[in-house]
């Protein structure tokens, strides 16, 4: 397949500019000027071609489309601390939000565990096109979900968490103990009748201890966005902060400890006290202090087809438009550690690409054209 004639925008340079891209096999083979070869060519004189759009923080096919508390399968009330529970296995792929997403050009989402516990599992990186989980995940797991603030302590406020900082002693317990675990794991030296009992909570820690996933840490507000950073330090593991609704207040914190920060969701009313300093003007703060800025919907909370909707509010608050659509595309697919595969147009990746008449990041404009893998899915 050739696409041709089509402004390019492919989140590596600021400007945009004019090209055909060569697909094979799902791949970009090539990105040039008068490119021939096998396959239907398609013309795109007077529309603008972009990378799929990547979200780095939802709840895509776990939190459903029109099935209410009933059918939601992203938040387990039982157990303030379940690391050992994996997202790929409430993941819904006929959730209807599904399609609506990659009709839109998002074409891959990190998709989890919502934020009732402390510690909930393990995320997924799933493109947005298929009926089986498994030939749809990029990568699994991507990342230890975590919550600190007002959700942990409300759903397990007649447990015995009322406080913010119970919270963080789960966290800090679970880190200790499997550490232990680990350390106990390593010196039996494979000798099975040496290694301490099987415990399923410390075993799926072992990735994070070992820095093979960050812990993506759900914090709203500045001192809880704090307390992540100092747990993540003291325990020398990977993070990403996730909503960071106060990272304004402590931008120069944020550009200095270098976490990734996922931003949003932006488009809703402060319905918790910890959402009360919410801005648009966030991500633009501290992208300009260097931060790796994402902006994300935190789906359903925002429809997830709005997400380049949400950029183009960023951008009206300030930020800079080029550093708004990176972080739609390339900074979530490195937050969520599938850059090698998406993000950007550049030879070698996925062809996944949302092609639009006009700016997707303006609400008058119209996607035109959806590839995933190569493959036109709308």
């Amino acid at each position: 397949m050739i696409l041709k004639n089509g402004l390019i925008h492919d989140a590596v340079h600021e400007e945009a500019y004019q090209a055909d891209i060569l697909i094979e096999d799902g791949k970009i083979l090539a990105i040039g000027t008068g490119l021939s070869g096998a396959g239907d060519v398609i013309d795109l004189q007077g529309l603008e071609v972009y990378p799929g759009f990547v979200e780095a923080h939802c709840h895509l096919g776990l939190d459903g489309y029109g099935i209410g508390f009933e059918g939601a399968d992203y938040n387990e009330y039982g157990d303030i601390c379940t690391p050992q529970l994996r997202a790929i296995d409430s993941f819904n792929p006929m959730d209807p939000a599904v399609r609506k997403a990659a009709q839109a050009g998002v074409t891959t989402v990190a998709t989890g565990q919502g934020s009732s516990n402390a510690i909930g599992g393990t995320w997924i990186a799933v493109k947005t096109t298929g009926i089986c989980a498994d030939d749809m995940v990029i990568k699994d797991p991507i990342a230890m979900k975590c919550a600190l603030g007002e959700n942990p302590k409300r759903c397990y406020r007649e447990k015995g968490n009322c406080a913010r900082m119970s919270t963080a002693a789960v966290f800090r317990n679970m880190l200790f103990k499997a550490r232990q675990y680990l350390a106990k794991k390593e010196a039996a030296c494979g000798d099975v009748t040496k290694e301490p009992a099987f415990d399923f909570k410390c075993e799926a820690m072992i990735p994070v201890l070992k820095k093979e996933i960050p812990l993506k840490i759900h914090a709203h507000q500045a001192n809880d966005i704090l307390t992540a950073i100092r747990i993540a330090r003291e325990f020398d593991v990977n993070m990403t902060i996730e909503h960071t609704t106060e990272g304004h207040l402590i931008a120069d914190i944020l550009a200095e400890a270098d976490y990734p920060v996922a931003v949003g969701p932006s488009l809703t009313h402060a319905t918790k006290f910890e959402l009360q300093n919410k801005s648009w003007t966030t991500p633009g703060i501290l992208a300009a202090k260097g931060c790796r800025v994402s902006i994300i919907t935190d789906s359903p909370v925002i429809p997830q087809e709005y997400l380049p909707l949400c950029a183009g509010l960023a951008v009206k608050a300030g930020m800079d438009p080029f550093l708004a659509l990176q972080a739609i595309t390339i900074n979530p697919a490195k937050h969520i550690g599938v850059d090698a595969r998406v993000g950007s147009l550049e030879v070698g990746k996925d062809a996944d690409l949302a092609i639009y008449a006009g700016d997707p990041m303006v609400s008058d404009s119209v996607c035109k054209m959806v590839l995933i893998d190569g493959k036109r899915v709308f």
